[in-house]
């Protein structure tokens, strides 16, 4: 299933005993030093086509609909993101220096038995984001199908399976057959895909952004429009757990980064090359869906304003065959325009969720669950199964608003996250001051064996605090207002540095592996 070639390669840089280990298969080897060949380049395309997708787009929005003018939510994902980069960069170091994947240094700190613990919950994560992307890109097909064929919208009546109505259904397999074929290609495939997508998925933004600014004759309202609230006190309500959210949207891969950052020639390309992609990205393609939505605002006069922040919606509008509320007629007046127009969406859409799936949401679990068992689960069966856990976790229910995706989801996994990356950083740059023993992570009776049980309960502890605060956001307790409420919307913050306080202090009294390390 993985690259023999490379898997000798591996092989020849490691003691013989490690061919046998059943903690070593071909996708979890460490990248040999001739195969570490990407540059600034290669990890600038990876986020600027993991960054631009239809969830970053619609982060702005979410924001604006709390209550946030556009500059106080451009200067929340801009900040969100430039301290998410700390613990991305972090991470990344050892999988530069060393060549190893996420789960196989989380052997270091959790224990070659241990790690399967983050490497799960990393994995559960990534699959309902699997799922998310899927259901989006699956609708914006479905959108833009209905726009060239308005039967489709009619296919199969008011039947409905697991919540979809048929041609939801119909569109949601196709764009998951399509993820799945890329992930049958393996990692080399989507090194390629990241580099000839990125260009396209930026070109795609920008000519959407002049077109309708053209079109509508100008920006539109929605730079001149205020927020809405009373005082600091009532935004700073709002503020916090958005900046918490904002971490969250890339705290899955503050873990995982070094599943990436393994093939890379140095740090000092891997550093530069996620500083220049990460939070420029984010923050420009934010603001470019601020503009295109304020422009369709004044374009789409009679529309639901909600609306006008999700792109499919918008570009569905554009090229519907029938006119948009407050107009006497079609945006575009030509069946082959507004036909070549669905298509030329579809493709940008497509390319940029595909993107950003693969990469994002394919990576990790896939090698986390290949961690569980290396002799039987390869790199593309771990991503099937990541493929169809993504079904069943039925992700358009967290995308039923603006509410539960930035407040539930979002922050609610950051609370996991942020434990487990507290817990790695202290562990590599701390405990075993940027030293670790390769070999060992791959041998059942090394000095990383079985479970560190200062790392299961430094993340329970980092955890603990979070709990109650999620139980409420999700309506599962109920209660007035006290400190745990208080302290939810700063979870993964909380997390991070709970879990990484009582991890040192714990391997203080009980140094696992760490005299030898």
């Amino acid at each position: 299933m993985h690259d023999p070639e490379l898997t000798r390669e591996a092989l020849a840089e490691l003691p013989p005993d490690i061919a046998a280990s059943p903690l070593f298969n071909g996708d979890l080897a460490p990248v040999p030093k001739a195969r570490r060949t990407w540059t600034t380049y290669n990890f600038a395309a990876l986020w600027i086509g993991m960054a631009h997708c239809i969830p970053t787009y619609l982060l702005a929005g979410g924001l604006v609909a709390q209550g946030m003018n556009w500059w106080q939510a451009l200067l929340t994902i801009g900040l969100g993101n430039i301290i998410v980069l700390i613990p991305i960069l972090l991470n990344a170091h050892p999988g530069t220096k060393y060549g190893i994947p996420f789960p196989v240094l989380a052997r270091a700190s959790f224990g070659t038995t241990g790690a399967n613990v983050p490497a799960v919950l990393r994995a559960i994560v990534a699959c309902g984001w699997f799922g998310i992307q899927t259901y989006i890109g699956g609708e914006a097909m479905r959108t833009f199908l209905v726009a060239a064929w308005p039967e489709f919208a009619s296919l199969g009546g008011d039947a409905a399976v697991l919540g979809l109505t048929i041609p939801s259904l119909i569109t949601f397999a196709i764009f998951w057959l399509l993820n799945i074929g890329i992930i049958l290609y393996g990692m080399n495939a989507i090194r390629h895909f990241e580099n000839w997508s990125a260009p396209i998925i930026m070109a795609m933004g920008v000519w959407l952004m002049v077109w309708i600014v053209s079109r509508a004759g100008g920006i539109g309202p929605l730079l001149d429009r205020p927020s809405s609230f009373a005082d600091t006190a009532a935004f700073w309500k709002v503020f916090v757990p958005s900046l918490t959210g904002m971490i969250g949207f890339w705290a899955t891969l503050s873990l995982n980064i070094p599943d990436f950052t393994r093939f890379g020639r140095g740090q000092r390309e891997q550093m530069l090359g996620q500083t220049i992609g990460l939070p420029t990205t984010m923050v420009a393609f934010s603001a470019m869906a601020v503009v295109i939505t304020s422009a369709a605002e004044l374009l789409l006069k009679g529309a639901d304003p909600k609306t006008l922040w999700d792109p499919v919606a918008v570009l569905s509008q554009i090229t519907s065959s029938t006119p948009p509320a407050g107009l006497a007629e079609p945006i575009l007046g030509s069946t082959g325009m507004r036909v070549t127009v669905a298509v030329l969406a579809l493709l940008g859409v497509s390319v940029a969720t595909i993107s950003t799936n693969i990469a994002a949401n394919v990576v990790s679990p896939a090698n986390d669950f290949a961690n569980l068992a290396p002799r039987l689960i390869s790199f593309k069966t771990g991503g099937i199964i990541t493929g169809v856990l993504g079904v069943v976790i039925m992700p358009w229910k967290l995308l039923s608003s603006a509410e539960t995706y930035i407040f539930d989801w979002l922050v609610g996994y950051s609370a996991l996250l942020g434990p487990i990356a507290g817990i790695m950083i202290a562990d590599y740059w701390i405990v075993r001051r940027r030293e670790l023993d390769v070999p060992d992570l791959y041998r059942p009776s090394g000095r990383y064996a079985g479970t560190n049980a200062v790392a299961i309960v430094a993340l329970c502890v980092g955890v603990a605090p979070n709990i109650v605060g999620f139980l409420r956001s999700v309506k599962v307790l109920g209660g007035g207002p006290d400190m745990w409420d208080a302290i939810y919307p700063y979870a993964w913050f909380i997390g991070f540095a709970v879990a990484a306080a009582a991890y040192l202090a714990g391997m203080r009294l009980r140094p696992f592996g760490h005299a030898r390390a």
